[in-house]
């Protein structure tokens, strides 16, 4: 069924900014406040209150537009959305309707070597709504008791990057998620804790014969807060998709809302939209027309920072990376700086990208730390990877003291050398074990001598397992590859 059916995919993702006040107030946008205590009259829709349009908002808007190669329009308008809801204090959200700020940009992206360009048809800047908690066992409407309502968050800027419908794999709508979210990170707009909500994407999903370019039926799956769980409800979405069309479930697609259910790994309905839905779009009265000039945008365009596509072709070019390696290191600044600091004090480059990318990576997953939070810093990888070119540690020693800094941030040369983990890499203290190996396993050196090149390998086991791990691996087997030989 997968070669009669294609998948179309675009995505809508929300974008806290990283401003210090609210949109259009002078409230604090901070996250975890107490409730309802990052309010005033103006984002509590009091009467007689007006709106005041934040500038670095938009000047943050404009930079994620050049950011994506967007045209930024010489006029927008921001205009109401009418709807009635209990998070929205005005029953109103001021947003951006047919004069958004920034417009026809794209985003690429390369899986598998494979180029991919993905439009991105608008970039437009709104207010957040208030956040609603549903009293109730399963936190939805509707087996809710009640609601409680927290407007710290309403009022908050928010931008909003619609892409087109480029996408055909659940592959590369995560990837285009991974490389949107490394882009806001930065230009430093965005925290982008999709944890804490600073970032969280719709997925516009349908399925159609393959060949056909007429869209199938729409299905948008609401609020995904991870780059797994967005990967996974569009595996899920699309698999069921496929199945209603070849009439394998009996199932019925409309074009609806739906939501992913972490724990059961499926979707479920939310509500239909067969009929599109009347918001009665109309300028904001209260506010006027965004009209940047080019000098503005320009200066703007100027302060971008280096983007993480360009970082990582500079980092194959300067350190001679492979493709694979400059994108586990350059994703984020964060990453990248470690990287280069580990690099200009002796590190490997291609040795310092691997292990940040292996076991360094592997332990801030299994503790849920980020790396600015972990006890390791550069100065420890780069010892490591120093001690490893020199001999001095194997690669077994080499992941235990890592082990060990990770979890207490004490200097790599301290413990190896509490540890014991230093090699043995002097030819004449060794001979006399490789003496001994030879003599206690005369079997495996007597197939070695007749050309069963893996023998050699079991020796050095033994070499190994005498020294206590602490035998140059390579070294051993020099030295039997040369006794074996007389």
């Amino acid at each position: 069924m997968s070669d009669v059916f294609e998948t179309v995919i675009g995505l809508e993702c929300h974008v806290e900014l990283a401003t210090e006040s609210k949109m259009f107030c002078g409230c604090r946008n901070v996250f975890g406040a107490p409730p309802n205590t990052m309010v005033c009259p103006v984002c509590l829709g009091h009467p007689g209150t007006l709106p005041v349009p934040n500038e670095k908002a938009i000047e943050y808007t404009i930079k994620i537009g050049l950011a994506l190669g967007c045209e930024i329009a010489p006029r927008s308008l921001f205009h109401r959305k009418n709807y009635f809801y209990p998070d929205m204090p005005k029953n109103f959200q001021i947003s951006q309707y047919d004069l958004p700020l920034c417009v026809n940009g794209h985003l690429d992206l390369h899986l598998d070597g494979e180029p991919v360009r993905v439009g991105i048809t608008r970039v437009h800047l709104e207010e957040d709504t208030g956040k609603t908690a549903h009293a109730g066992a399963t936190g939805r409407i509707a087996e809710a008791d009640y609601a409680l309502e927290d407007y710290n968050r309403a009022g908050v800027p928010l931008v909003e990057v619609v892409s087109e419908p480029d996408m055909s794999t659940a592959e590369q709508a995560r990837a285009y998620l991974i490389e949107l979210r490394a882009i806001l990170e930065a230009l430093g707009v965005s925290d982008v804790r999709m944890e804490e909500g600073s970032l969280r994407c719709d997925a516009n999903v349908s399925v159609r014969p393959r060949g056909h370019q007429d869209l199938g039926t729409k299905v948008e799956i609401k609020n995904l807060n991870s780059v797994r769980s967005l990967f996974r409800a569009i595996r899920y979405e699309e698999e069921r998709q496929r199945r209603a069309l070849g009439g394998d479930s009996g199932e019925t697609l409309i074009q609806e809302t739906r939501h992913w259910d972490e724990n059961k790994g499926i979707t479920t309905h939310g509500r239909s939209k067969e009929y599109a839905f009347d918001y009665r779009y109309f300028p904001e009265p209260d506010l006027a027309p965004i009209e940047p000039d080019a000098g503005w945008v320009e200066r703007l365009r100027a302060d971008i920072p280096e983007l993480p596509a360009a970082r990582r072709y500079r980092f194959e070019d300067q350190y001679g990376l492979d493709r694979r390696q400059a994108s586990s290191v350059a994703l984020s600044k964060a990453w990248a700086d470690f990287f280069e600091t580990a690099v200009s004090l002796g590190g490997d480059p291609s040795t310092v990208a691997n292990w940040m990318a292996g076991d360094l990576a592997a332990h801030l997953n299994e503790s849920g730390l980020a790396l600015s939070d972990s006890k390791v810093s550069p100065k420890h990888l780069a010892d490591l990877v120093r001690l490893l070119k020199e001999g001095a540690i194997s690669s077994a020693g080499a992941k235990r003291a890592l082990t060990d800094a990770f979890e207490t941030g004490s200097a790599i040369e301290q413990i190896v050398e509490a540890k014991g983990l230093l090699q043995v890499s002097d030819a004449a203290a060794m001979e006399a074990i490789v003496e001994e190996v030879i003599a206690e396993n005369p079997g495996p050196a007597e197939q070695f001598r007749k050309g069963k090149e893996g023998a050699l390998n079991a020796l050095v086991g033994q070499v190994m397992k005498k020294t206590r791990g602490a035998a140059n691996p390579s070294l051993a087997g020099e030295l039997l590859r040369k006794r074996l030989a007389e």
